[in-house]
């Protein structure tokens, strides 16, 4: 972790304080759905956002991407048939959905939200503009981004770190099922082997499926930090940030 570790004047002296002032959090739109086959699952939801909470506690600003994939995928569309430029807009719009759904479940707890999406859709969600996303992190409001960068043949993954590098996050935290990056899937191999630390170049050249490449190359070239954690390890999220807690580190 880096240096940065500060306490805001509401938080409780006996709160750990945070090691990050400003993060991106990164969830795929199959974290949403829990059991279920497709779809959202309202209780996953809620759940995902009492992390949120406990981290917006610590006096982090957060940033969100949440992907699509468990409403629609743009590359199963294109796989099967459709033009790949049209699957992707509507895997785009599946993303909106999703961070509206977050946008509830946040404000259900308090917790002040925008979302803002990079295709205009102005009755139900902020267009992208740079310096009020970010005044509204500033305001301690919960940022989540949509639609992906707004262009076809970008993945979510690719939008995350374009907007965590816009917003000046410090790190980019991806929730995923497994606690860590590993040699190969802990799933169907026992003997998987995780890295506690592991850097961008390892990543591109063992094709670990961190993050897709571009992603990866991006956040090397700004040396932006990528911490993988199981989104599924209750207080997972905010022990991390305090310093506890099982991840990879993906640095350079």
């Amino acid at each position: 972790m880096n240096d940065t570790s500060s306490k805001t004047p509401d938080q409780p002296a006996d709160q750990p304080a945070a090691s990050y002032k400003r993060v991106m959090l990164k969830i795929s739109g199959e974290a949403l759905m829990g059991d279920q086959g497709y779809g959202l699952h309202p209780p996953t939801v809620a759940r995902i956002a009492d992390e949120v909470e406990s981290v917006h506690k610590l006096g982090v600003e957060i940033c969100m991407v949440i992907g699509g994939g468990n409403i629609f995928r743009g590359l199963q569309g294109s796989a099967q048939g459709m033009e790949r430029a049209t699957a992707d807009y509507m895997g785009m719009l599946a993303t909106v959905m999703n961070a509206l759904a977050m946008q509830a479940a946040l404000e259900a707890k308090g917790l002040h939200s925008r979302v803002i999406s990079a295709i205009r859709m102005d009755e139900v969600a902020e267009p992208y503009i740079r310096r009020r996303a970010i005044r509204h992190l500033e305001k301690k409001r919960i940022c989540i981004f949509a639609a992906g960068t707004g262009n076809p043949y970008f993945t979510t993954d690719t939008a995350a770190t374009l907007r965590a590098n816009e917003m000046g996050c410090e790190a980019i935290f991806k929730g995923t099922k497994v606690d860590g990056v590993y040699d190969k899937d802990p799933a169907r191999f026992p003997d998987a082997k995780r890295y506690d630390n592991v850097t961008y170049d390892e990543v591109l050249q063992k094709h670990l499926g961190v993050m897709d490449a571009s992603a990866i190359a991006l956040a090397r070239d700004n040396n932006l930090p990528i911490i993988v954690f199981s989104l599924d390890e209750p207080g997972g999220f905010c022990g991390i940030l305090a310093g506890k807690g099982t991840y990879t580190r993906v640095h350079g």
